[in-house]
């Protein structure tokens, strides 16, 4: 007998149950990189992989569908600022691809940062967080998504209030007028 649970395991799905499973578990401070297929494998304990026969812009829609069902993090998107650069002529289907990506950031603002610096800030993540790693069919330069959960439920312009209220709080105890 054949659970429906199991009816739809093929390869080009079980890596979305993968996901599913494994993005459930990240919350703030963790990273999803939605990887372009030459992307280094990581052997850190925390770095998780998920192997998607997908190009890059349909995993990032999936990935991003599934953290927008969530109350909990909410992503900050990073693009290689190289990506912008490559001309299509040296990478063809640059251009289409750059489209796709734009189409599938579902109107969240990306943040251009140097690859080599996106890349330290996830060696630097993962001496304390998770991170899961999609590697996808995409073989075009500096096309790699990255994602850093933030809290879903508090922002950063909260934070900084919160800061702010804080300080003032201390700040007037320690000028007190003397009596």
């Amino acid at each position: 007998m054949l659970s429906l649970g199991c009816a739809d395991m093929r390869p080009e799905n079980s890596w979305r149950g993968a996901v599913d499973s494994q993005a459930a578990q990240l919350g703030y401070r963790n990273w999803i990189v939605i990887a372009e297929a030459s992307f280094p494998a990581h052997n850190r304990a925390g770095v998780r992989q998920v192997s998607a026969p997908v190009a890059i812009p349909e995993a990032l829609d999936y990935v991003l569908h599934a953290l927008e069902q969530t109350e909990n993090v909410r992503p900050q998107v990073y693009l290689t600022r190289e990506v912008r650069a490559v001309e299509n002529d040296f990478a063809p289907g640059i251009d289409e691809c750059r489209k796709r990506i734009q189409n599938a950031l579902h109107g969240h603002e990306a943040t251009e940062l140097d690859q080599q610096s996106l890349l330290t800030l996830l060696e630097d993540a993962n001496r304390s967080f998770d991170v899961l790693v999609i590697r996808t069919q995409s073989a075009l330069p500096y096309t790699s998504v990255f994602l850093e959960l933030q809290p879903g439920y508090w922002d950063a312009a909260s934070e900084t209030r919160l800061r702010e209220r804080i300080e003032r709080e201390r700040m007037q105890k320690l000028v007190r007028p003397f009596p």
